[in-house]
């Protein structure tokens, strides 16, 4: 345990790394849309990644792991009042973080000024494993600031919070992967866990449908809450992705992703009207 808390950044880069590029190559030889062919997007999500993570380093003194460790060192927090024991306190730790993701994820879709952030992940016109790292850097610090503010009430275990930021880097990478799996795979997974096809239902263009889904790990979020949906109206593997405005080439260079959320929505309209 001590092992996993004292190489978390390296590991989680490691396992970052290693998945990327199982899954680029997985998507690349069985393609559900095709997607995963248009180099110049997976560039610009890309070079998304690098700056969020540039800016986290540099806003955040200290991150969820680091957090969690200081408040387990002084016994402070929810969890550190409780005595149970850590077989039992971590997964529940990670269950409840994930539940607040879920809802974090939600709320970003219904709070205007939450939306024009997270709206730069969504306005991606294609659907592969790099649109899973594709976040305006102001979400990546608003979403590091909620999950500050949770480890801080609920003080998990540092191994808690290790595991789930290892699940959430990944999940989101699989989740986002240009692949189907077999529909009674799938069918089967999707009790349990979010699937490809699954999340790809949140990237349809069509509104309601975008705001289905909303699960990163587990389905039965989406289930209890009522959110979940179980196909798009139109076929997966050619229904369109992103958003009604924000589809021409000029939309989808990294200056131009960076600059979205600030755009006036006089611009917007007229956008939208133009395309």
């Amino acid at each position: 345990m001590n092992w996993l808390i004292e190489n978390e950044a390296l590991l989680r880069l490691a396992a970052f790394a290693g998945l990327l590029l199982l899954l680029l190559t997985w998507q690349r030889a069985a393609p559900a849309r095709g997607d995963s062919t248009l180099a110049r997007r997976q560039g610009v999500n890309i070079g998304l990644v690098v700056i969020d993570t540039l800016i986290l380093r540099l806003a955040f003194p200290v991150l969820a792991v680091g957090l969690a460790l200081h408040l387990n060192a002084r016994d402070d927090g929810l969890f550190n009042r409780i005595d149970w024991p850590l077989w039992l306190a971590i997964p529940v730790a990670v269950l409840i973080l994930d539940l607040a993701v879920y809802w974090q994820h939600r709320l970003m879709h219904s709070i205007p000024l939450l939306w024009r952030l997270h709206r730069v992940h969504h306005s991606d016109t294609g659907f592969d494993v790099t649109t899973g790292v594709r976040f305006h850097p102001f979400e990546i610090a608003v979403s590091m600031a909620i999950k500050l503010g949770l480890v801080w009430v609920l003080g998990p275990h540092p191994a808690a919070v290790v595991i789930f930021e290892l699940l959430l880097s990944l999940g989101s990478l699989f989740t986002h992967t240009d692949v189907a799996l077999p529909k009674r795979i799938d069918r089967a997974l999707r009790w349990a866990l979010v699937t490809p096809s699954m999340h790809r239902i949140h990237h349809s263009v069509r509104r309601e449908e975008t705001d289905s889904n909303f699960g990163f790990h587990l389905s039965v979020w989406d289930r209890l809450f009522r959110s979940y949906r179980d196909s798009p109206a139109l076929p997966e593997t050619t229904m369109p992705i992103g958003l009604d405005t924000f589809r021409q080439p000029g939309d989808q260079t990294l200056v131009s992703l960076l600059r979205q959320p600030f755009l006036p929505r006089s611009k917007l309209n007229s956008a939208q009207k133009n395309q």
